[in-house]
């Protein structure tokens, strides 16, 4: 004998499970769930993880776009708050990104940024700058970490220019030339006219590396004739 109790809604408004008691006996009453298909609703939610997954690697490939650092921090212990500070204290050439690390490692592989997979472990979040002003991007996570007392908290390594930058090595990066100092030591150091070099004033410092290179060649080529 069966003896239906009520309908309740399953996850889609117009369908129904029904809730039927078929007892064994007489005092004892175990409940079974008519129409549910388990099989599909497992189906389904893992076809909309895999979807998420994919969005994230497709996130993270965007960001890769005209970057020039990538660097990871471990956010371990951070409070939402916390985590909302920092991410407001950045300029806006940065983007901070959380995501696994097992899906950054899906969107750099066979790219310039591959040496970071070192830092694929804990809980990180990814610092994408898209400035040639490295110090000035660094520099709001140092503040906030001195603020905040978080020492224990730090980058765990990051790549610029296709190199792989530890822990250790931040002071390399913190401490670079700005492009203004860049621009005005390459100037003092030619001693004339800076109207050949008026175009590289907008262009990256390793284009303006090459420009040093052509004009010193250019120099050697009229002292030998």
């Amino acid at each position: 004998m069966e003896t239906t109790l009520l309908s309740i809604p399953s996850f889609h408004p117009s369908s129904f499970q029904t809730l039927i008691l078929k007892p064994s006996n007489p005092l004892v009453c175990k409940p079974k769930l008519v129409g549910c298909k388990a099989p599909q609703l497992l189906s389904i939610r893992a076809a909309i993880s895999r979807s998420r997954k994919e969005e994230t690697v497709e996130a993270v490939k965007i960001q890769l776009e005209n970057c020039y650092l990538l660097a990871g921090i471990n956010y371990e212990g951070f409070t939402v708050k916390q985590f909302q500070v920092l991410r407001r204290a950045f300029p806006e050439s940065s983007k901070l990104l959380v995501a696994k690390n097992t899906l950054v490692i899906k969107a750099i592989e066979g790219t310039p940024w591959e040496p970071l997979k070192p830092c694929m472990k804990g809980m990180n979040a990814w610092l994408f700058v898209h400035s040639e002003e490295i110090p000035a991007a660094i520099k709001p996570f140092r503040t906030f970490q001195k603020e905040e007392r978080l020492e224990e908290n730090d980058f765990v390594g990051a790549v610029f220019e296709g190199k792989f930058y530890g822990p250790g090595d931040f002071n390399q990066l913190e401490n670079m030339p700005t492009r203004a100092e860049v621009y005005a030591k390459m100037l003092g150091a030619l001693q004339g006219p800076a109207i050949g070099l008026v175009s590289t004033l907008k262009a990256p410092a390793r284009d303006v590396v090459m420009v040093l290179k052509a004009y010193v060649k250019k120099l050697e080529e009229k002292s030998g004739q």
